[in-house]
């Protein structure tokens, strides 16, 4: 079986996300050591109970996700959920790689490029003005689309029901999104003028920004939206280094 050295595969991800150019809330890269060798990765979008749970019986020497731990502003102590979690890591030896924004904007592998290829555009670019670069995505139908045939393809994309909310005639040229919890930049693709802003949730005030500034919304899913980057990071993990790599998505409705 190929096996990597832990310090080599932090250097390949890190070296690929370039973490340190992105101003984040949480650590990047290495969060728990374990073996020093790794021969097999189990990715996921979230490193819950259920995914090291699944990466045990996986045998996995490592696990690489989206969402890890240690957030800026979460208590400091090692209690209840977070115990459990870690006890379960160390008693294994097991690794955990954790990229947040830094997977969010990769212009290939991340979270936003890998929705722009699900709504099958054909280009797309960053939002001007948002930062970090890549925050925020834009692109645009060569042909009109009408609202109700863009949350079509999300659903059969994604395989879930969408939010979508209509502010006004239904035509859909110009969009922009956001995977995971980026519904607050719906003011800034409005003001870009585009006619429709994805993301994967919906607040309260959600919708009287799409009803007061008239600009389509869907809410596709936190999960949803967010499992193609992990899944792609894992895919260019093993052609690079020959390592077994398995992506586990664990349900989440959110």
């Amino acid at each position: 079986m190929t096996t990597i050295h832990r310090q080599q595969l932090l250097s390949l991800l890190s070296d690929k996300l370039n973490p340190e150019l992105v101003q984040d809330y949480c650590p990047n890269g290495l969060q728990v050591e374990g073996k020093a060798k790794i021969g097999k990765v189990v990715t996921g979008v979230t490193a819950s109970q259920a995914l090291i749970d699944a990466a045990i019986a996986a045998q996995a020497d490592a696990i690489l996700v989206h969402h890890g731990y240690f957030w800026k502003g979460e208590a400091a102590t090692i209690t209840g959920m977070k115990k459990n979690r870690l006890q379960a890591l160390l008693q294994h030896d097991i690794n955990l790689f954790a990229y947040h924004l830094p997977l969010d904007v990769h212009p290939e592998l991340g979270n936003n490029a890998q929705l722009g290829q699900l709504l099958e555009l054909p280009a797309i670019q960053p939002l001007t003005g948002i930062q970090p670069a890549g925050i925020v995505m834009q692109g645009r139908y060569p042909m009109a689309k009408t609202l109700a045939q863009v949350a079509a393809l999300l659903e059969q994309k994604l395989g879930r029901t969408v939010l979508s909310h209509s502010a006004g005639e239904q035509v859909v040229q110009q969009l922009a999104w956001c995977t995971g919890g980026g519904q607050g930049y719906i003011d800034a693709a409005a003001v870009a003028g585009v006619d429709l802003f994805v993301t994967g949730e919906v607040s309260e005030q959600t919708i009287h920004s799409s009803r007061e500034l008239g600009i389509h919304f869907i809410a596709a899913g936190h999960h949803a939206t967010e499992r193609y980057g992990i899944k792609a990071l894992g895919e260019w993990l093993a052609s690079e280094t020959g390592i077994a790599v398995e992506f586990i998505d664990i349900p989440n409705p959110a």
